[in-house]
């Protein structure tokens, strides 16, 4: 993958969308269907797995990465939570995927007979052009405009629809990510039916029993996200290496490699890059190993939530030294540092990098009154 991922990363970028040939590519490898229940032909792979895979894309090509984490853990947790031969046949094949965007209170999901009325309008759809199924979430109202309850709270469902039901609005023109081709869509008064409605992440509906389910979707999206800017970090650490062995800064009398500062700065770099994945791996597996005993508490979330929020903020700073440490040369659209600075700097603008989360990790260590979320 990372051959064509390099291939075709500039052209990518420029287009605001995956190529044809690297879709293929992830087809090819199944790549969309990583942490897809293997019971409808997914491979479910363990979550540091998951994670490593997610590295070695970004690695190459951040915007591929990117839009494979957002479809897995949309497409999978989606699934867990619905009726199994409804989402066997919706997800079948390599090349289905699942986009949609972030949740908003300005939607409408009215409960009628067999399922939803669905109007709104979402954005940030990661990939949304090379999948079959877009979705989106919402609270439920009922008819009267009163909110619909079940299991004795308010009713937040996702719904999955085709692409095609979608009104798409080309509105993906931002610094980093292009080639997500992010896109906001909206629909009118959709008819949704309730196979298509999952609860995902609540306990009363989730049908699939691996220990991926019970992490929840928040956290599946949080260790992808992370380790996406880790795998930029780490390209950008590589080829801030090579440029050190092989330059002469006009505003040295050294070169770069006989450098004292710079020799110091590449050992803290590569600590600092190293004690995050180390951290991820860490984390991510003592949570997953404790879903699989059926032992989830929110420790062990919590530390999740840590790993990944300090990660992508950790990863940021490695990836902004080795830019400004190239100089002038990493400007220019023709070096490898330009477009990678650009993804960089809005991987980390996500709502999983955000420093409010470690201020509630902070209280939840020292006993603090609060409010745990986002675990």
């Amino acid at each position: 993958m990372q051959a064509v991922l390099d291939k075709d990363g500039p052209e990518m970028d420029r287009r605001r969308e995956l190529t044809q040939e690297v879709v293929d590519a992830l087809a090819g490898q199944d790549l969309l269907r990583m942490l897809l229940p293997r019971s409808m032909g997914g491979q479910e792979v363990p979550l540091v797995d998951y994670a490593r895979a997610c590295e070695a894309l970004a690695w190459a090509d951040a915007s591929t990465a990117w839009f494979v984490n957002q479809s897995n853990v949309s497409m999978a947790t989606s699934a867990a939570s619905m009726p199994h031969e409804t989402a066997a046949a919706m997800f079948e094949g390599p090349y289905a995927g699942l986009a949609w965007g972030a949740r908003h209170d300005k939607s409408k999901a009215i409960r009628v007979e067999g399922g939803y009325r669905l109007t709104g309008t979402w954005s940030f759809a990661s990939g949304g052009r090379h999948t079959k199924w877009l979705g989106a979430h919402s609270a439920v109202q009922n008819p009267d405009g009163t909110p619909h309850t079940r299991y004795g709270r308010p009713d937040d469902r996702s719904f999955v629809f085709l692409r095609s039901q979608a009104k798409i609005i080309d509105d993906w023109h931002v610094l980093g990510l292009r080639g997500t081709g992010s896109d906001s869509y909206s629909v009118e008064d959709l008819f949704i039916p309730d196979a298509q409605a999952p609860a995902r992440d609540v306990d009363d509906e989730r049908r699939e029993k691996g220990p991926l389910y019970p992490i929840g979707s928040t956290l599946l999206y949080a260790t992808g996200f992370c380790s996406v800017t880790i795998g930029i970090a780490r390209r950008l650490l590589d080829t801030y290496v090579t440029v050190v062995k092989g330059r002469h800064s006009r505003s040295s009398p050294m070169a770069m490699i006989n450098n004292h500062a710079i020799q110091r700065e590449m050992a803290i770099l590569e600590a600092r890059l190293s004690a995050v994945r180390a951290f991820l791996h860490e984390a991510a597996g003592q949570l997953y190993d404790a879903s699989a005993k059926g032992t989830l508490d929110v420790d062990l979330r919590v530390r999740l939530r840590l790993a990944t929020t300090w990660g992508m903020n950790e990863a940021t700073d490695v990836s902004i030294a080795c830019y400004r440490g190239a100089g002038t040369m990493a400007i220019s659209e023709k070096a490898p540092f330009e477009r990678r600075f650009r993804d960089a700097m809005s991987a980390s603008q996500h709502l999983q990098g955000m420093w409010p989360h470690a201020e509630m990790v902070g209280r939840h260590l020292i006993g603090a009154d609060n409010l745990v979320q986002f675990v």
